[in-house]
């Protein structure tokens, strides 16, 4: 019957042998991971790409891209010019493609087909060549006063009232609908004996008989305010 492990001085136990047990295998055990350990270099190498990638996502979203704004309102069938735009730096992130960026430059040959207001993006979707134009401005003198809100980029109806045999006129007609105002300016009457205000409406292809041909008539024609009137 085998007798058991004595201690020995301090404590320590005795092999069967009275020797103390070689420690060799616990000290390999805690010994420190050296570089060339896969292990150690796999964690590492996911450290760095973690940071990298972090890195990576705050870089981008704090780009910013420099693209062109209307210095003021840029009206239809108006070019695009260094007066008339501003350079202003934004965070667009995938939607850059949609707007004229100060590195593309100026787009040569294309005109506003739609109003760009003041201090808006350009947009590419506004603009197109002359041809593509299916709206022209004309010119109304209106004697009425107008609502503030009647100012370029906002809608009116146009109603006109043809003049009657008796010297007066007609029940007025809706000819515009939603007719966008292009420009609004100050006139007067032809002897200059009274205020009138000229707006610049676009008017289709199809509606400019209409328009013209009750100018020519000397149509009664006002102007209503549409808030509603976007198309």
């Amino acid at each position: 019957m085998r007798s058991p492990a004595r201690a020995g001085r301090f404590g320590i136990p005795r092999g069967e042998n009275g020797m103390v047990p070689d420690s060799s295998a616990t000290a390999a055990r805690l010994k420190r991971p050296s570089w060339k350990d896969p292990r150690l270099l796999v964690g590492v190498l996911m450290v760095l790409a973690s940071m990298a990638g972090v890195i990576f996502l705050i870089g981008s979203a704090d780009r910013t891209t420099e693209v062109y704004a209307a210095r003021e309102g840029i009206a239809v069938g108006e070019r695009l010019t260094q007066e008339n735009v501003v350079a202003a730096k934004v965070r667009l992130g995938d939607t850059e493609q949609h707007y004229i960026t100060v590195e593309a430059g100026l787009p040569q040959d294309v005109v506003a087909t739609q109003r760009i207001g003041k201090d808006q993006l350009v947009p590419r979707a506004s603009l197109g060549a002359v041809d593509q134009l299916n709206r022209k401005p004309v010119a109304l003198n209106v004697e009425q006063t107008l609502p503030s809100q009647a100012v370029a980029g906002a809608r009116v109806d146009v109603w006109v009232a043809q003049p009657d045999a008796k010297n007066g006129f007609s029940e007025p007609k809706l000819i515009l609908p939603g007719a966008e105002i292009a420009e609004v300016a100050n006139g007067s009457t032809a002897l200059g004996s009274s205020k009138t205000t000229v707006l610049m409406v676009l008017v289709e292809d199809k509606q400019m008989p209409a328009l013209l041909g009750a100018q020519a008539n000397e149509a009664k024609i006002s102007v209503v305010w549409n808030p509603g009137g976007a198309r």
